[in-house]
């Protein structure tokens, strides 16, 4: 059994209300409650696991539960997380995407990875592998009509700002072309049934597309994610000349705001509702069948408040609608409303949440332009 050594675990508490110590080291979870004894920081039993897993770089131990030497005590309290973030994480590009806690498991193993094993960020000017000029390789790709993930290559040229895939590894003609200034790309496992699942969206004739790529290696298809942010930061950097990189950073990948299942009735409000897989990306609400669909059904932009948007629970008295979920929405635009259910009551609040949170911020000259086109199409 093993025996606490109750000085060390009052002393760790007490490391704890540091600043920079009350938040996991690496992903910003709060009140961690692991300690990496080798390192000097303090981690989330997420991270912990991580950790765990590269043990010639780390050795973790439990705050409450595992017996800490004194002098084990004393390095936490030397190191801690902000001065060992100031030697991992001393030149971390803008681009880089630096995971939170709600991040998935790959973006956290590779961020740990990159800062203690490959110590990618201790010195600036350092070669790093997501800033060569052009990167190509081979990716799984899910077919848009049979769903079946086959071999092809991807090619991304900060030259020429695109992303290219094609059929077969020798062929000429790319199949596609997409402008990496129309690019998001976000991970998600749960949807492509790959921990390693990279879904990348994208305009083509003003229509949403979108792809959806893995890797078996976790840090190839990482590289892949933090190589496009790269190309899309120096495209940025040309395209705003005036933007500070604060500026600039959050119009590069973004996670969507919500996902998830609401059942909708069409434009007379007179048809049955459907199931259908939602994505709120900022102002853009796409609807699709099925959540890897290639295409969109349809979207219905979300302007400020200000113009005529509006978001609440409930739907308008007089609604026929077959049975189904009971928890209506209504988001009425200056053109029309559109009715929603939701499966729960929490669901519902959270959507209309998120609804107004995007309805009450104000609106960008881009954004103008984007509803433009809405009203056009």
């Amino acid at each position: 059994m093993t025996v606490v050594n109750e000085r060390a675990a009052r002393a760790l508490k007490e490391l704890l209300q540091k600043p920079g110590n009350h938040v996991c080291a690496d992903c910003g979870a709060p009140e961690p409650v692991w300690g990496s004894c080798s390192l000097g920081v303090f981690i989330c039993l997420t991270c912990s696991g991580i950790h765990r897993n590269i043990p010639s770089i780390s050795k973790v131990k439990s705050l409450g539960l595992s017996l800490w030497e004194d002098s084990e005590v004393q390095f936490m309290a030397e190191k801690g997380n902000q001065v060992v973030k100031r030697q991992y994480e001393a030149a971390v590009p803008v681009y880089y995407y630096k995971p939170s806690h709600l991040d998935c498991q790959v973006l956290k193993e590779q961020w740990i990875r990159a800062k203690y094993e490959r110590e990618e960020f201790t010195e600036p000017g350092k070669k790093l592998p997501y800033e060569e000029a052009v990167r190509e390789g081979m990716l799984m790709k899910r077919g848009r009509d049979n769903g079946q993930f086959l071999s092809r290559k991807f090619m991304l040229s900060e030259r020429e700002g695109t992303l290219k895939y094609y059929t077969k590894y020798d062929a000429k003609e790319p199949k596609a072309i997409i402008k990496v200034d129309t690019i998001n790309a976000s991970f998600q496992p749960n949807k492509i049934g790959n921990p390693n699942g990279l879904q990348i969206t994208f305009l083509k004739d003003y229509s949403t597309r979108n792809i959806f790529i893995y890797h078996d290696n976790g840090k190839e298809i990482v590289d892949w994610f933090n190589a496009i942010r790269a190309v899309q930061f120096h495209y940025l950097k040309v395209a705003f000349p005036g933007a500070t990189d604060a500026e600039l950073k959050p119009k590069l990948t973004r996670n969507f705001l919500k996902e998830g299942y609401m059942e909708k009735t069409g434009p007379r409000q007179t048809e049955g509702f459907k199931k259908r897989w939602f994505t709120l990306d900022h102002r853009r609400l796409m609807y699709f069948k099925d959540p890897l669909d290639a295409f969109a059904k349809g979207e219905v932009f979300l302007g400020h408040r200000d113009l005529g948007y509006s978001a609440s629970a409930g739907l308008p008295p007089g609604t026929h609608g077959n049975g189904g979920w009971q928890h209506g929405i209504t988001i009425v635009t200056p053109e029309r409303s559109f009715l929603f259910r939701c499966e729960t009551e929490t669901d519902c609040q959270d959507w209309v949440q998120h609804f107004n949170t995007v309805i009450n911020t104000t609106m960008t000259p881009q954004e103008f332009a984007m509803e433009a086109l809405f009203k056009h199409k």
